[in-house]
């Protein structure tokens, strides 16, 4: 048994850990997570160490077996095994935190006026990190009962069992944390590859299902609405190179910046391939 256990903290909320065969990265994780009153691991029935680091660290372990259906990973936690503390950060394995980040949420959770924040995010490619480009944000953090994962009846668009780019749906008002969480999933090209070729199937699906779905788009944010409106166009894929790599001055990331552009524009040009091949012909 470590020693250095998951203790109760003063930050009401609950560090939700959504993973899948994580042995590698957990432990640097979680060992970043003492701070919150609560840490739960969600498993999808990993075959390496992955429990037994998160056990090792006094970790909750829930296990999730997805039906291809609703709900999935993160809204089924929610439901069926919901946080004890007042507030649910979700966070991946390969997502950690510092001290900075967590003073920063003690902060807001204690604010009455949002319900949710959006999270920033210092990415890794190639081994540097990538200060320009579009950034990341995900919106993480949010009170226990006041918001769900986008549900989407889907039937197994993909392997994916977690909830990748639905965006949790927040009663209330919602604030951003400016304090970045450091984000290193980078396991080598094969493996960048391979994850963007499903959530490009997802995506694929999903555009599909939206054709003529007015009601789906209400709760979207203006980003996802300008995507889906556009992602089946031939120039999408281009624009959002220019944008990422010229406007958003990824050029300054040298090396990692180009290529990281680069491979974001053969994922939305894959996304474009796969919605005419799934596209009922005419």
């Amino acid at each position: 048994m470590r020693q250095e256990q998951i203790h109760v903290s003063r930050i009401p909320v609950t560090a939700a850990v959504p993973v899948r065969n994580e042995g590698a990265n957990l432990a640097r994780c979680l060992e970043r997570l003492g701070r919150f009153a609560e840490v739960v691991v969600i498993d999808s029935g990993s075959t390496d160490d992955t429990v037994a680091v998160a056990e090792s660290f006094g970790a909750r372990v829930v296990t999730f077996k997805w039906d291809g259906g609703y709900p999935k990973k993160r809204n089924w936690f929610l439901l069926n095994a919901p946080p004890t503390q007042p507030w649910v950060f979700f966070v991946d394995a390969d997502e950690f935190v510092d001290d900075r980040f967590c003073d920063a949420v003690a902060d807001a959770v204690w604010q009455s006026e949002c319900n949710g924040y959006w999270l920033n995010y210092t990415n890794h490619f190639l081994g540097r990190p990538l200060g320009h480009g579009v950034p990341q944000r995900k919106l993480a953090l949010f009170r226990t009962g006041g918001a769900l994962y986008e549900r989407i009846e889907e039937q197994a668009w993909s392997p994916l069992d977690m909830e990748i780019h639905e965006h949790p749906i927040v009663d209330g008002k919602v604030g951003e944390i400016a304090a970045p969480i450091d984000h290193r999933d980078y396991k080598g090209i094969g493996k960048f590859i391979e994850k963007h070729r499903d959530y490009a199937l997802w995506e694929a699906h999903r555009y599909q299902a939206l054709q003529g779905n007015d009601a789906a788009w209400a709760d979207f944010t203006e980003r996802q609405t300008f995507k889906y409106r556009n992602l089946a166009r031939w120039w999408y894929p281009w624009l959002y190179f220019i944008y990422t790599y010229i406007v958003k001055r990824g050029f300054l990331d040298g090396g990692a910046g180009l290529h990281y552009a680069f491979y974001k524009a053969w994922y939305f040009q894959t996304i474009r391939l796969m919605i005419r091949e799934i596209s009922p012909s005419p």
